[in-house]
């Protein structure tokens, strides 16, 4: 069986520490195992050629000889669990401080050889229901960010909870093959370590190179996943250039041609003159200028300016005059056929139908009027490129206006433009433009002018758009069948405020161009066709193999086959096109597998908002289109990660943070040797580094699997964008320690382990945290229902840490130890029951914390509660069943009810103790009415109870220093005074009662009435004593 490690990069510790940490917790069984070898010297032999070839094989990709041994030895480690199917030993204590290291080792692995998370494994609590979700392909060019891990752990919530839930679930994992983004990052490489670009080599031979980077690099993201704890059926795993996926991809693309809804046409893209490509939407990215800015473009040693507005004039022609016209791009001009005017200016109403004589070229340019034309922009006449600008290509077609291609693909200005021009860099010819207008002193002059610039997200190139031959994907039908389906509730989309999105887009979508000028893809499965004697006219075919394309080429010309050359176009498809099939491709469409008959529509799509339109709007269209179906019921966004300033994640800001940087910690110097490991453009590089010593600058400390996901999960994805930073994360990792506190290290002493036993709750205490229980597990029912995970996780934090620990288990402890006055046997009773209720809150919580924490609940788990099957295997905490609250049935809510003043007053006596530094003494617990009352018998006492005020007081004649207190006070009252002054202010401000909303001057009063009480109740109490009301 396979074994994915670590890569090098991520293990670094000694392998003594590494065996005295995770070595011992092997069960003693599976060593008995291990045959000494009959042959010492021969084995010895072959453990030292096997380690040298190791040695040469990571030392050709920069790594060391001794990481290379800890990998070996992390793989040889693995390999054991996985060959032994052994179960860690929970019977091992603790270490003495938490480390989540210890306690995340290994799980997984037993989870994965079990076979957990494959829906064919058998559950005694199964029902006849099935949870299907893929996983957002990430690419296969890097290692995931915390973006990344947020999917994973909202997704691998909800398939744990379904799975619990005895759903048969399948999770489905994969990566993209990432066209453009792969293509770059083996370029850069190339180029980098051996001085040569990608045209150096033949197209077979580049692939090559490809594939053997993507075989070196692709399964890091896989023991990313792994890491994450990601439920995912790996037996099922797929490569979008897998054979069985691209042949999904040749038969889309056919089937969509002989429909009518792939055609080829001559169109305006978006093109990297870096790349020599077209790229998607998703790949350009907007810079914002707000005026003349100066901005490294590849292949340029000087910065190019941008952010300036240039006017100059056309002469009319046959008359005296001049027509003149604002751009920020004079480059164009020389592919310019028209210029255009709105019909309603007045400026213009006697040129309409004229014409103006283009300088340099001398054509004759038509004057039209367009409605289009902006009349504040510039001068009010704009100049039409249609070759070279997305607007003006509508116009012109509008217009039955020529397109003039000045620039080429490698961003180089052609032949049209003259030999003056010609073969010169894009801005270069800016620079010469504008002089030649000013020698034909045509030019009038030019200003700072804010502005939008596309940039290539992959090469930073400025985009050009440029007109090319390309294959297009007609959209209209159906994206309206996309909108149809979510008006009508076919498709759910979460939260809703995203359906009004997704109908403007879809109502307004243009078609979509798939053509990608790569080697690195799905090659287009369509041929050029020339027969014997034709003319040099441009047909073509397609057809799933070059035999198939001949016969319909045959077919469609009437000629002989073999009379018909065929020549394959050497363009990939655009990889968001294999994606948009990624739902039913991986389930083995077209061929009506078991799994595509089964799990087949999804039952969610969960990813982030920024991809609705650029996959999952494809997804929906392309779904419907060729299998029927919509490709899944329900799609579930979250919001981007952003850094803590709202920045999204790049590399070159140096804000992208490896999730298992996270989990495990990282140095500064670790970060930054990350930087300069990549791909990263030297400049950006130093500022990325810049970056990260300003946000990191002890690196970033251990949190572990758990408290990260828990983390993750506990921000409202579904609303703003949430901020991640390790601080952030920490308090999560803070949880730890309460699971494991002397109090709770109580649950693991044998006497208890009969806490399981059937029983019923006794005490007010008991009552209490028993319908807490139920509360929270009513809570979880709904969160997860609703996708609202945050209030799942809140719930659980709620429970876990202040009902159950800080509360009930704090208040059972005399009862444990078996204090009080009572007989011995009403004294075990207690003891038994308070036991029995502890455990019961215990086991539950753990199950219902396992979708979120999976690690460090499954090992308390099989520490308090280790069931078996039948036949003698260990169960897992993962496979069980969700707690239900139809399942529980102590439930008291009048308890709960009365216990929210026991616990203000103990909060506020605490406060009280605090404020008066009277951190010494030791609070008792007496029985009060119906539930237990905790109060300090020699400094608090109960004044008085009238309706729901109480009022509390702390005697100060305990060796307080009643001067030092009273100044303390008399600080707290300046504040007050002064706060209380301010609200006052505004009160008096002139119309304050006319000008102010109703509400505002009712805050404001409540305010005011707030203060003026909290400086008489200090004033009294700076004479006598400290006293706290609450209400």
């Amino acid at each position: 069986m396979a074994v994915h490690v670590a890569s090098p990069r991520i293990w670094s510790r000694g392998l003594q520490k590494a065996w005295s940490t995770w070595g011992c917790r092997l069960c003693s069984q599976s060593s008995s195992s291990t045959q000494p070898s009959h042959h010492p010297r021969t084995q010895a032999e072959k453990a030292k050629r096997r380690q040298a070839r190791e040695k040469a094989i990571l030392s050709s990709v920069g790594y060391t000889y001794q990481n290379a041994c800890v990998i070996w030895f992390k793989q040889s480690l693995y390999s054991h669990v996985f060959q032994t199917s052994s179960l860690l030993d929970t019977t091992l204590p603790f270490p003495q401080s938490y480390s989540p290291e210890y306690v995340e080792f290994g799980w997984y692995q037993w989870w994965e050889k079990q076979g957990f998370f494959s829906p064919e494994h058998k559950q005694p609590h199964a029902v006849d229901k099935y949870f299907s979700l893929c996983i957002p392909p990430p690419n296969v060019t890097g290692t995931l960010h915390l973006g990344h891990a947020l999917t994973v752990a909202i997704e691998d919530a909800l398939a744990r909870w379904r799975r619990m839930q005895g759903y048969k679930v399948l999770w489905l994992p994969g990566c993209d093959h990432a066209g453009i983004a792969t293509q770059s990052v083996v370029e850069r490489k190339l180029m980098r370590e051996q001085g040569k670009c990608r045209q150096d080599y033949s197209r077979e031979e580049f692939l090559k190179q490809v594939w053997r980077w993507k075989n070196q690099k692709g399964d890091e993201i896989y023991y990313q996943l792994r890491k994450l704890g990601a439920s995912l059926d790996w037996s099922r795993a797929c490569f979008t250039m897998d054979p069985g996926f691209s042949g999904a991809v040749t038969e889309a693309f056919i089937r969509l041609c002989d429909s009518g809804l792939i055609y080829r046409s001559e169109g305006l893209v978006n093109w990297s003159c870096a790349l020599e490509s077209a790229i998607s939407d998703i790949e350009v990215d907007s810079k914002e200028l707000s005026g003349r800015t100066l901005l490294s473009v590849p292949g340029y040693e000087q910065k190019v300016e941008f952010g300036i507005m240039v006017t100059f004039a056309y002469p009319l022609e046959g008359q005296q005059g001049e027509v003149a016209v604002s751009t920020t791009r004079p480059e164009t001009m020389l592919g310019d056929v028209a210029i255009a005017v709105h019909p309603d200016d007045p400026r213009y109403k006697n040129l309409h139908g004229k014409h103006c004589r283009h300088p340099f070229t001398e054509r004759l340019l038509p004057i039209v009027t367009d409605s289009m034309v902006d009349m504040a922009f510039g001068t009010g006449a704009v100049k039409v490129t249609p070759a070279h600008d997305h607007t003006d290509f509508m116009l012109s077609q509008r217009h039955s206006l020529p397109s003039l291609t000045v620039i080429g693909g490698n961003g180089i200005m052609t032949s049209d433009c003259g030999q003056w021009l010609e073969g010169v860099k894009r801005f270069d010819a800016r620079e010469r433009v504008i002089t030649a207008l000013m020698e034909r002193k045509l030019f009038r002059g030019k200003k700072e002018h804010p502005m939008s610039l596309p940039i290539c997200s992959r090469s930073g190139d400025v985009i050009e758009p440029l007109l090319k031959k390309q294959w297009f994907v007609r959209c209209q039908e159906m994206s309206r069948k996309a909108v149809q389906a979510v008006e009508e509730g076919d498709l759910q989309i979460i939260p809703h405020f995203y359906t009004k999105m997704w109908k403007s887009w879809l109502s307004n979508i243009s078609d979509w161009c798939i053509s990608r000028q790569l080697w690195w893809g799905h090659q287009i499965p369509a041929y050029r066709v020339t027969l014997e004697n034709s003319k040099d006219t441009e047909e073509w075919v397609w057809g799933r193999s070059a035999a198939e394309a001949r016969q319909r080429a045959a077919v469609k010309f009437g000629v002989n086959p073999d009379a018909i050359t065929l020549t394959q176009d050497p363009d990939v498809l655009d990889t968001w096109f294999s994606s948009g099939l990624f739902p039913f491709a991986m389930l083995g469409w077209p061929q009506q597998t078991e799994d595509l008959k089964q799990f087949y529509p999804n039952s969610i799509l969960e990813t982030g908002s920024d991809l609705i339109f650029f996959w999952v709007a494809r997804m929906v269209m392309l779904g419907r289109e060729l299998t029927g179906q919509l490709p899944f019921k329900q799609v579930l966004f979250h919001s981007l990660v952003r850094d803590k300033y709202g920045r999204k994640m790049s590399k070159s800001l140096g804000n992208v943070i490896d999730p298992l940087d996270v989990i495990s910690g990282v140095s500064l110097e670790r970060l930054q040797e990350k930087v300069r490991e990549g791909n990263l453009d030297p400049r950006e590089s130093i500022v990325a580094m810049e970056a990260q010593k300003k946000d990191f600058p002890k690196g970033i400390p251990e949190c572990g699997t758990d408290a990260l996901r828990f983390a993750l999960c506990s921000y409202k994805a579904q609303g703003k964008s949430p901020s991640l930073e390790s601080p952030v994360i920490k308090p999560y990792d803070q949880m730890y320690p309460e699971f494991l506190t002397p109090s709770a290290d109580i649950l693991f002493e044998p006497r208890l382990r009969r806490g399981h036993q059937p029983t019923y709750p006794l005490s007010s205490m008991d009552r209490w945290i028993c319908s807490r229980l139920h509360s929270t597990v009513q809570q979880c029912e709904r969160g997860f229902e609703s996708y609202e995970l945050h209030t799942v996780t809140s719930a659980l934090h709620s429970f876990w840490l202040h009902s159950l620990c800080d509360v009930y288990l704090e208040s059972i402890k005399p009862v444990l130890k078996g204090e009080g006055c009572c007989s011995e046997e009403q004294r075990d009773r207690e003891r038994q029951v308070a036991a029995s209720v502890l455990y019961h809150s215990v086991s539950i919580s753990l199950a219902l914390l396992s979708p979120f924490m999976p690690f460090l609940t499954e090992e308390l788990w099989q520490r308090l509660l280790p069931y078996t099957d039948s036949d003698g295997t260990s169960r897992s905490l993962c496979v069980q069943p969700y707690p239900k609250t139809s399942q529980l049935h102590w439930c008291f809510p009048k308890e709960e009810a009365d216990f929210s003043l026991v616990e203000e007053v103990v909060r506020v006596a605490r406060l009280l103790r605090a404020q008066c530094q009277l951190t010494k003494e030791r609070p008792d617990c007496e029985r009060t009415s119906s539930f237990y009352f905790p109060f300090y018998s020699n400094d608090v006492s109960i004044i008085y109870r009238l309706l729901m005020t109480l009022s509390l007081s702390v005697n100060l004649q305990n060796g307080i220093n009643a001067d030092k207190q009273r100044a303390l006070l008399s600080q707290r009252r300046e504040k007050l005074a002064s706060k209380l002054n301010q609200a006052l202010a505004c009160t008096q401000k002139p119309n304050y009662t006319e000008k102010v909303p109703d509400k505002v001057r009712k805050d404001t009063e409540n305010k005011v009435g707030t203060e003026e009480n909290g400086q008489m109740h200090v004033t009294k109490n700076c004479t006598c004593h400290i006293s706290h009301k609450m209400k």
